[in-house]
């Protein structure tokens, strides 16, 4: 790896820090902040939640066209920069207003669902120009998962020191709204400082040859229902990410309610987090004596065991914390492989369809990530509801909930992601067959055609 090369993997991944600490705090923290902190009254709690879902849906087929624009970016600083920084700016605005109580009632509804709306377009430009950088770094397979595995490790610390942080941050500062509000403020001031990373120390390098034309959405609908390598990856990604994010959406209600001790709750993430990065950092390791499809079912295998063990724990803080680290490093492990699968359909679809389009490719992974978080949001607040923690009776969320309500927690954060992930491993099985040998072909071919610079 030469010196600019491995410049780019530092800055790239040192990027990602602020960006997760600033997207833990509204998935993990937000649904909670709403029922326990602002204590909406059921009915309003209702309608946030159902408008939470939709707009996730809804905002997520925006994505692909915000790839597309991102994709006809031509300026004298890159293709992603002004992406990156413009969507940064932006998203931080509404991001706050999440974090506060502006209005009454549908009043309430309406302000929270247009900023919910707004910031996630916003976040979404950054996200999408953010992530494209990567491919647009190397060809490099394993060039590639170095990059990956460092951006994912420096992107996990920064989610975990929120995971960890936020609840005795806030606990310390009162828990009130206003503490709430400056954590937020707190959490935008870090992702622009660390987006100063990729923005001065990134060198973009154009791999493909620019033939002038813009891609339209003819062009993006194209790149998209076309690359059906593409189509299977974002499924597979799809399902994992449901049970991913419903898992760590319970996480807080789980300690609370099942464990009996929410004040444990930063030690479980504190496990989680560790066991993540010691995952990441052990990849390359693996991935040198392994294929993908090998690291892929060892994961798949490792995290069934995990939610089984998981389901017998309940109040053993040692059962919980030993099922936490099987599922945690799994998941690590899974989400790096889905990044490399994603990454080499760039290529697979530009030697199937003869034009490279980066962003639209990648703009599947916020997509992804949304309609994950939205499925997994709907899942946990209609369980928070049938388990009996918000009530008709009582705008207050409940201390305890009954055994019935326990089962129902522990089917919705256990049963129905390990489900979704599984399938999610089928289909890759089934569908995906773009390994080692296949893409050192299609890279050999491209440059053959004088489709890919050298």
């Amino acid at each position: 790896m030469s010196k600019q090369a491995k410049r780019n993997k530092y800055f790239f991944g040192l990027g990602t820090i602020g960006r997760d600490m600033f997207y833990a705090f509204e998935s993990n923290a937000l649904l909670y902040f709403l029922s326990n902190i602002l204590s909406l009254p059921l009915s309003v709690f209702t309608a946030v939640s159902l408008v939470l879902s939709l707009m996730r849906i809804f905002d997520a087929l925006n994505d692909p066209v915000t790839g597309m624009l991102v994709d006809n970016i031509r300026s004298p600083w890159g293709k992603f920069k002004p992406a990156i920084l413009g969507g940064g700016l932006v998203s931080v605005i509404f991001y706050l207003i999440l974090f506060s109580e502006i209005g009454k009632g549908t009043t309430y509804v309406i302000i929270f669902a247009l900023a919910y709306f707004l910031w996630d377009i916003s976040y979404g430009i950054n996200d999408i120009g953010y992530w494209t950088l990567m491919p647009a770094m190397t060809t490099d397979q394993k060039e590639r998962e170095s990059i990956g595995a460092f951006a994912r490790i420096c992107a996990n610390i920064g989610m975990y020191i929120i995971m960890v942080g936020w609840q005795p941050i806030t606990s310390a500062f009162g828990n009130t709204k206003q503490s709430w509000f400056w954590v937020a403020v707190a959490m935008c001031v870090m992702y622009l400082l660390f987006l100063c990373f990729p923005l001065f120390g990134v060198k973009e390098k154009k791999l493909a040859k620019d033939d002038g034309e813009e891609t339209t959405l003819k062009d993006m609908w194209n790149a998209l229902v076309q690359n059906d390598q593409l189509m299977w990856t974002a499924l597979a990604m799809a399902l994992f990410m449901v049970g991913y994010c419903i898992t760590t959406g319970f996480a807080t209600y789980y300690m609370q309610y099942v464990y009996g001790d929410i004040n444990m709750y930063p030690v479980l993430a504190g496990v989680c987090g560790i066991a993540q990065l010691a995952a990441l950092i052990v990849f390359p390791v693996f991935s040198k004596k392994f294929s993908r499809k090998q690291l892929y079912t060892f994961s798949t295998v490792l995290i069934i065991a995990g939610y089984v063990l998981f389901a017998f724990a309940e109040t053993s803080l040692i059962l919980i914390g030993v099922a936490a680290v099987l599922i945690f490093v799994a998941q690590a492990f899974i989400q790096l492989l889905m990044l490399m699968f994603l990454a080499d359909t760039i290529e697979y679809g530009q030697w199937k369809l003869g034009r490279r389009h980066e962003s639209v490719t990648f703009s599947i992974q916020p997509l992804i990530n949304k309609i994950g978080g939205a499925l997994s949001t709907g899942v946990i607040s209609v369980a928070v509801i049938l388990a009996g923690i918000k009530t008709k009776d009582s705008d207050v969320a409940a201390e305890t909930i009954t055994s019935s309500g326990v089962t129902t927690i522990k089917i919705a954060m256990l049963l129905i992601p390990v489900i979704c992930i599984v399938a999610g491993f089928v289909i890759y099985l089934k569908k995906y067959r773009i390994d080692e040998e296949f893409y050192t072909g299609i890279i050999e071919d491209l440059k053959n055609r004088g489709e890919i610079e050298e």
